[in-house]
């Protein structure tokens, strides 16, 4: 476990990191899931530029044994699955898996602790890592869903409405009506198709919400 000044850079997470994370995981129009983090490089790289992880912490991560970065590669995908169901349940209003949420509790146990320590007779305040760095990348990434559960504010999260696409993504619209993850991409290819459905007349004229 790492002590760290408190006076040092702490990471912080956010809804909006979580849910990029959460589409790292990417539905193609094929209908096939891809995997954008198929490596566990390219899992710290990404940890690293959402500000989760120092870069002298992710260097590390490339000496270990094949075995340990498989390992850790595969806590990553777990605990992005495990994140994911969370946040579809929330959107669907049903009960998360019982295997999900305690995925999830896992993960917060290793968040960043903080302490009071003596340095030179003066009190100061320190945080350390429970667990390794990529655990506590993980649990800062849980730990925003979390707080909006706790605060009653997961009202806006969304999934697209397009089913070619299930990108997750926070309605920030005026009117908290938003499908789509994009009216530009997802929101006008449906228009497209209820279109030229009306035009088969397969389907009644119906406003698309942006």
């Amino acid at each position: 476990m790492n002590e760290i000044d408190e006076t040092d850079h702490r990471h912080a997470g956010s809804v909006e990191a979580t849910l990029e994370f959460l589409n790292t995981h990417e539905l193609e129009e094929s209908g096939q899931w891809v995997e954008t983090l198929p490596t566990l490089r390219d899992g710290a790289a990404w940890l690293v530029g959402h500000g989760l992880l120092y870069p002298d912490e992710a260097g590390p991560l490339g000496r270990l044994d094949d075995a340990r970065q498989r390992h850790l590669l595969a806590h990553l995908h777990d605990a992005r699955d495990a994140i994911r169901e969370v946040v579809e349940s929330l959107v669907a209003g049903r009960p998360a898996a019982d295997s999900a949420v305690t995925a999830v509790n896992g993960l917060l146990r290793a968040r960043t602790v903080v302490e009071l320590a003596q340095s030179d007779g003066t009190l100061v305040a320190r945080h350390r890592h429970v667990g390794d760095a990529v655990e506590g990348a993980l649990a800062r990434l849980a730990e925003p869903l979390v707080d909006s559960v706790a605060s009653g504010d997961t009202g806006r999260l969304r999934i697209c409405a397009n089913d070619g696409c299930r990108w997750v993504f926070e309605d920030t619209s005026r009117t908290g009506r938003r499908r789509w993850c994009s009216m530009a991409s997802c929101g006008n290819r449906a228009k497209a198709a209820r279109h030229r459905a009306r035009r088969r007349g397969q389907l009644p004229a119906a406003p698309v919400n942006p």
